[in-house]
């Protein structure tokens, strides 16, 4: 039997109806609890203080032997509505007065006695309950002689005050309950309509394909991000499926005008067989050309709709962690420890970066389809790239017990991007180890199958792939053929690496066989086999304990740190991670001008500059510090987006210390900050 699906509100509801009626059973019924167990203590109370007065009135009585007395004691119980009879019985048990309410039955009990036992001298009141009665015997004793014993027999009040309490909880919890149930149907939609909206308007353009449909912004948070997100990508495709159906209509016009060529051939060239047989195989072949189009355009909406499925499978996956995840830890109904709430920004932050990277190469792939990747060509130290893949992937490889082998040292230089390099042999080595069996083996190899040609192959251990597999391994979201879910990923980064390999004037191949293993190969111009040496690598920063500063002085003194950037959000950001550092005082300026005149009224011992700002760029504030004696030797450290090798090259020329992308990497910006300050320790102590 299915389920019925519930939504996001009604769930919201649910947690909350919950939890008031859990809070509402638990206090409303320590109080009852408590307000019952207190009047019960009074009410015995007071009845025992009335059998003391009524024995101490009548001790005289019985020492006398004078019953009339002890009747008239009794009767003075009349002003005691709750006390419906009562007795005094000698020293020997025998009913010596009595007492009954009017209206009560005058029954007695033949002698005194508590648990079958008579009662002595000495021994304390005790309470018998009897339905709604409560009976009390209490000794009348004198220098420790029993005197006689006196009986009362109350209303026992606890059992009306209980319905009366029993009353009032149901009614105080249905009314709680009706003014939770109020204010969460009138406040939950703050939580569920970003969410609703964005849902909504997914289903009709998968189900429509209408993609001028846009998700209304109704907010400022997380759920605005992805709204854009949606949107531009929405947009991309929109674009896509335009230029697919002109390059549709664009075949079908070719088609006509084929079709009216043809028919005006054959009207001019009857008595011609020759020419005519000539001019039909020409056309034949132009048909069977159209017939590819048309094939090709068809297997382009297919992918359009591959795609479609897919992006949406990829991105719910991690967008399901990170708005989940953050429900919990903003939610007050759900309170968690600060090792869940570690946890789960954790489960946040892998989700994110996924996500992110999945945008990357989706990103990735419409700038190379639209011709949009500008390239650095240049000699490239085939060492320096192999060495820095070899650092990113060992902790990758690591994970899964993965062997990695790389050349000793190649010297030969290719014609390549460097960056573009880099990001095609990390998508082959991930992959080889991603698809690799558990304790396997990649093996990295060069070689030279032509003149001036250099062969880089990846060969891994891993279950291999079918001919079939192989035939369509280029195709958008093919994950080498593995079954889908079994690893994350959008299935489109070989596509990229093709293509990268194409605009750098290469070409890229595959050899597998099921069972063994399979071999991923590239190549590219070779400029110099053996002639090159790897230059040197930059000296990496000191990394201590903590930073030091230029001028000496100790890490009490917290070093400042200048911050200019226009854009509030990654200024927070900042503001946010140098919080955790106690030897650094921040000093944010949001425009060039501003900067100057920060950096030559304090003088801080690094700066962290946007290159994109508003009035001056970052180029221009730094020409201006170095040509100011007081700034020109202050360190300074390039913020930007621009990740192109081309942008950081010209940035380190320019004079910066170093250079970050973002998003910022905690840990990268961190070790920069350090590693100028220390720096520039090491040039102050040095003679000028």
């Amino acid at each position: 039997m299915i389920r019925p699906r519930r939504s996001i509100r009604e769930k919201l509801v649910t947690i909350v109806m919950s939890t008031t009626l859990a809070a509402l059973v638990v206090s409303v019924g320590t109080v009852v609890a408590y307000d019952l167990r207190s009047y019960k203590h009074a009410l015995l109370n007071d009845l025992a203080t009335q059998a003391e007065l009524v024995g101490h009135m009548t001790s005289a009585a019985l020492a006398f032997d004078d019953a009339r007395l002890a009747g008239e004691n009794l009767a003075l119980l009349r002003s005691r509505p709750s006390v419906r009879a009562a007795a005094i019985y000698d020293e020997h048990g025998a009913l010596f007065a009595t007492y009954v309410a009017p209206g009560e039955a005058g029954v007695f009990p033949v002698r005194p006695a508590k648990g079958g036992r008579p009662v002595r001298a000495g021994a304390k009141e005790t309470y018998v309950g009897d339905g709604d009665e409560l009976v009390l015997y209490k000794p009348i004793s004198e220098n420790g002689d029993l005197l006689g014993t006196v009986y009362l027999r109350s209303q026992n009040q606890m059992m009306a005050r209980m319905r009366d309490y029993l009353v009032i909880c149901v009614c105080v919890t249905v009314l709680a309950l009706f003014t939770a149930w109020l204010l969460v149907r009138r406040l939950g939609h703050t939580i569920t309509t970003p969410i609703d909206a964005i849902t909504n308007i997914a289903r009709e353009v998968v189900a429509r394909r209408d993609y001028s449909r846009r998700a209304p912004r109704i907010s400022e948070d997380e759920a605005a991000e992805l709204v854009d997100s949606f949107n531009a990508m929405l947009t991309e495709i929109e674009q896509r499926t335009r230029a697919l159906e002109d390059s549709n209509r664009e075949i079908a016009r070719e088609a006509q005008e084929r079709a009216r060529a043809q028919q005006e051939v054959m009207r001019l060239n009857e008595g011609l067989e020759a020419r005519v047989q000539e001019r039909t195989a020409q056309l034949e072949l132009a048909n069977s050309e159209l017939e590819l189009a048309i094939e090709e355009a068809r297997n382009a909406n297919q992918a359009k709709s591959a795609f479609l499925s897919s992006m949406s499978h990829e991105l719910r996956t991690p967008l399901n962690a990170i708005l989940g995840f953050a429900q919990i830890l903003a939610s007050n109904d759900m309170p968690t420890t600060p090792e869940q709430k570690q946890e789960f920004a954790g489960h946040i932050l892998k989700s994110g970066r996924h996500l992110l990277t999945l945008i990357n190469e989706i990103l990735d792939l419409a700038k190379v389809e639209a011709g949009a990747v500008s390239l650095s060509m240049e000699p490239v130290p085939l060492a320096d790239v192999l060495a820095e893949c070899r650092g990113m992937i060992a902790p990758l490889a690591a994970t899964r017990g993965v062997r990695v082998l790389f050349p000793e040292a190649p010297t030969a230089r290719v014609q390549a991007d460097r960056t573009r390099l880099k990001q095609v042999l990390l998508n082959l080595l991930s992959n080889a180890v991603k698809y690799n069996r558990d304790g396997g083996a990649v093996v990295v190899d060069c070689a030279q199958p032509a003149p001036q040609r250099l062969r880089l192959s990846v060969q891994d251990t891993g279950m291999g792939l079918s001919p079939e597999q192989v035939a369509g391994l280029f195709q958008p979201f093919n994950r080498l053929g593995q079954e889908a879910g079994t690893q994350e990923g959008t299935g489109i980064g070989l596509v990229v690496t093709r293509r990268l390999v194409e605009l750098m004037g290469g070409e890229i191949g595959v050899t597998s066989s099921p069972g063994v293993g399979s071999v991923f190969w590239i190549e590219l111009a070779c400029v110099d086999l053996g002639a090159a040496t790897a230059p040197e690598a930059p000296p990496a920063a000191h990394v201590g304990a903590g930073p030091v500063r230029a001028d000496g002085a100790s890490a009490a003194s917290p070093a400042t740190v200048l911050y200019i950037e226009d854009n509030p959000a990654n200024l927070k950001l900042v503001q946010e991670i140098v919080r955790f550092r106690p030897d650094l005082r921040l000093v944010c300026a949001p425009d060039g001008h501003f900067g100057l005149s920060l950096a030559r009224s304090q003088l801080p011992d690094v700066i962290l500059m946007d290159l994109n700002l508003p009035g001056l760029s970052g180029f221009e504030v730094l020409a201006q510090l170095r040509r100011e004696p007081d700034t020109a030797r202050i360190p300074a450290i390039a913020v930007s987006a621009n990740a192109m090798r081309a942008d950081i090259d010209r940035a380190l020329a320019a004079g910066f210390a170093r250079y970050l992308t973002k998003p910022i990497d905690i840990g990268q910006f961190n070790e920069a900050i350090d590693g100028v300050l220390a720096t520039r320790a090491v040039d102050e102590k040095q003679p000028q």
